[in-house]
C-alpha cells in the first residue's frame, strides 16, 4: 500500500554495504557510464538476481577507496544484507590487501578487479538465490507489518477531520483506531519470523560465500597484477596511466594483450629491467669498471687506507714520497669508451627469417624488438634522441623518431614494436639512413658521437663504393656501430662483413638470455 504521497514506503537501512561519500559514488557512476563491460555485466546479473548492481558498486568501492569501511549488518536494509556479507568476506580475504595495492585510488584498476571477480560472483549468486529470496521476504514482511499502523493513523486523521467539520463524533473517531490496529501484532510476528528465517539462511550460506569471495579476490589479484606488469613491460608508467582517459586505457590494455608481441611482454620487461640495472652500475665521472688495485699517482682513485696516512703527521712525508714516485695504491679499472652524445639508433632486421623461433619459442624478432625497446629507455634516460629503423630488403625501410625533449607516445612505441616488413636483408640502406640522421644532428645541433646498433640474423654484402662513403661519414661524425647477430654464427665469423663494419660485435644464440647484451647498455 502506498503512503499519503502515493509511494510505497522505503525499506529501512542502507542499500550500500560500503560507506562512501557522494564524490566516491560519483566515481563509480562515471566509470559505470564509460565501461560497456560493467554495464553488460550488471544487465546480465540483474536479469536473474535482485540488487546485483548495488553489489557491483560495493565491490568497486571496496577496491577503490583509500580506507573502505563495511557497514554493520544492523545498518543494512534487510534485502541488502546478503550483499553486505559478500563484501565483508571479500575484504577479509587473504589476498585483499594485495589487490588494493593495485586498485586503491585507481578507478580503472578497481573496475578491472570487479570484472575479474565476476565469474566467482556469478556462480555464488546462482547457488544462493534462496538466501536472497528469504531476505526479500523478510523485507516485504517488515513493510507489511508497518502498513496497519499507517492505515490506522490515516483513518484517525480522516475521522478527526470529519468530526471537526460536523462539530461532533470525536470519540467515535478515537474508537475507530482500535479495530484498525488489531492486525498489527500478527503482522509484526510474521515479520520477525521472516527475518529470523533470513538470518538463518544467510548464516548457513556464509561458508560458501567465504570460499567464493576468496576465489574472486585471487582472480582479481591475478588479473590486475598481470595488466600492471604488462603496462610496466611496455614502459607505460603509473602516472601516465592515471592521466589516461578510461576508454583509451581500455583500448591500450586490449591492444597489449592481443598484439603481435603480446606473448613476449615478459621478455620485454626482463630486457628493460636488465638495462635499468646496468645503468645503476654506472658511476658518475668514473673511468671504467673497477677490477682490482694498482699503483700510480691519480688522487681521485686513491684507496682509503692510503689517505689515512695523511692523518698521521709522521707518515705524511711517506705519503708525499710515494705520490711523487707514482707508487700510491689506486683502484684499478677497465676503461670504457666515452658515452656518445648523439642519437641512439637501433637498426632492426625484419626479414622473413626473423620469424624463426629459438629456445622457449621466442622468435628472433621478439628478442630484437625487446632489445630495441630497452635501447629506447636507455636513450631517454641519457636525454638522447632515439631512432628505430626497421629494414629488410633494399626497398623496405621504415623510420620511427623519438626526440629526447618530447614524450614517447605509447601508440607510436607499439607501432614501432609491431611493424614487420618481411623480405630479404640489406645492410646498406638502413646504415646509410642512420648515418644521414647523425649527420643531420651534427650539422644542426653540433652533436656528434652517436651510437648505431645493428640487429640482424643474416650476412649480406656491401659495395666498395658504399664502404668508402661509410668510413668517411664515420670519421667525420665519430659514431660507433654495435652489431648483434641473432642466431647467425656465420655473421660473426672472422672476415665477415659485420666484423669489418662493427666496433663491437657479438653473437646471440640463446634468445632467452637478455644478459647477452648487458655490456652494450654499459657502453651506450
Amino acid at each position: 500500500m502506498a503512503d499519503s504521497t502515493g509511494q510505497e514506503p522505503a525499506e529501512l537501512g542502507h542499500t550500500g554495504a560500503v560507506a562512501a561519500d557522494p564524490y566516491d559514488r560519483i566515481a563509480w557512476r562515471d566509470l559505470y557510464a564509460r565501461s560497456a563491460a560493467l554495464r553488460e555485466l550488471a544487465a546480465e546479473l540483474a536479469a536473474r538476481h535482485a540488487h546485483t548492481t548495488d553489489l557491483l558498486a560495493d565491490a568497486f568501492l571496496a577496491a577503490y577507496l583509500a580506507a573502505p569501511r563495511v557497514r554493520e549488518a544492523a545498518e543494512m536494509a534487510p534485502s541488502r544484507r546478503f550483499n553486505r556479507e559478500v563484501v565483508a568476506e571479500l575484504a577479509a580475504s587473504p589476498g585483499f590487501a594485495a589487490l588494493r595495492r593495485e586498485t586503491a585510488g585507481d578507478p580503472y584498476a578497481a573496475a578491472l578487479a570487479v570484472l575479474a571477480e565476476a565469474p566467482a560472483l556469478r556462480l555464488l549468486l546462482d547457488r544462493t538465490e534462496p538466501v536472497r529470496e528469504a531476505a526479500d521476504r523478510a523485507a516485504e514482511a517488515r513493510r507489511s507489518a508497518g502498513r496497519p499502523a499507517r492505515t490506522a493513523g490515516e483513518t484517525a486523521r480522516q475521522a478527526g477531520a470529519t468530526a471537526g467539520a460536523l462539530g461532533a463524533g470525536a470519540t467515535s473517531a478515537d474508537g475507530a483506531a482500535g479495530p484498525a490496529s488489531a492486525p498489527a501484532a500478527p503482522a509484526g510476528q510474521a515479520a520477525s519470523r521472516a527475518e529470523a528465517a533470513a538470518r538463518q539462511a544467510l548464516e548457513a550460506a556464509t561458508p560458501g560465500i567465504r570460499a567464493a569471495a576468496r576465489t574472486a579476490t585471487a582472480q582479481a589479484v591475478r588479473v590486475t597484477r598481470e595488466e600492471a606488469a604488462l603496462m610496466r613491460a611496455w614502459g607505460v608508467g603509473h602516472g601516465e596511466l592515471e592521466r589516461m582517459p578510461y576508454e583509451e586505457r581500455a583500448r591500450l590494455a586490449e591492444r597489449l594483450r592481443t598484439g603481435r608481441l603480446a606473448r613476449w611482454a615478459e621478455l620485454i620487461g626482463r630486457f628493460r629491467q636488465m638495462a635499468d640495472g646496468e645503468r645503476a652500475r654506472k658511476v658518475e665521472n668514473a673511468t671504467g669498471e673497477l677490477i682490482g688495485v694498482t699503483l700510480g699517482d691519480d688522487l681521485s682513485r686513491v684507496l682509503p687506507s692510503e689517505l689515512a696516512h695523511l692523518g698521521l703527521p709522521e707518515l705524511r712525508a711517506v705519503f708525499a714520497a710515494r705520490y711523487a714516485a707514482g707508487e700510491l695504491m689506486l683502484y684499478d679499472s677497465r676503461g670504457e669508451q666515452t658515452t656518445g652524445q648523439g642519437a641512439v639508433i637501433a637498426c632492426v632486421d625484419t626479414s622473413h627469417s626473423m620469424y624463426e623461433e629459438g629456445p622457449g619459442g621466442i622468435t628472433r624478432e621478439a628478442w630484437s624488438k625487446a632489445c630495441a625497446l630497452a635501447l629506447l629507455d636507455q636513450a631517454r634516460h641519457a636525454r638522447r634522441d632515439f631512432v628505430g629503423i626497421l629494414f629488410s630488403a633494399a626497398d623496405k625501410l621504415q623510420v620511427f623518431r623519438f626526440p629526447a625533449g618530447r614524450p614517447a607516445p605509447v601508440e607510436r612505441v607499439l607501432e614501432f614494436a609491431e611493424t614487420f616488413l618481411g623480405g630479404g636483408t640489406s645492410y646498406q640502406r638502413p646504415l646509410s639512413a642512420a648515418a644521414a640522421l647523425l649527420a643531420e644532428e651534427f650539422d644542426t645541433a653540433a652533436r656528434g658521437r652517436g651510437d648505431i646498433v645493428l640487429i640482424t640474423d643474416d650476412e649480406c654484402g656491401v659495395t666498395e663504393q658504399w664502404t668508402r662513403e661509410w668510413q668517411e661519414a664515420r670519421h667525420r661524425l665519430g659514431f660507433r656501430l654495435f652489431g648483434l647477430a641473432v642466431g647467425a654464427p656465420t655473421a660473426t665469423a672472422s672476415g665477415s662483413v659485420l666484423e669489418a663494419l662493427c666496433d663491437n660485435l657479438r653473437p646471440i644464440e640463446d634468445l632467452t638470455d637478455v644478459r647477452a647484451a648487458a655490456d652494450l647498455f654499459r657502453l651506450i
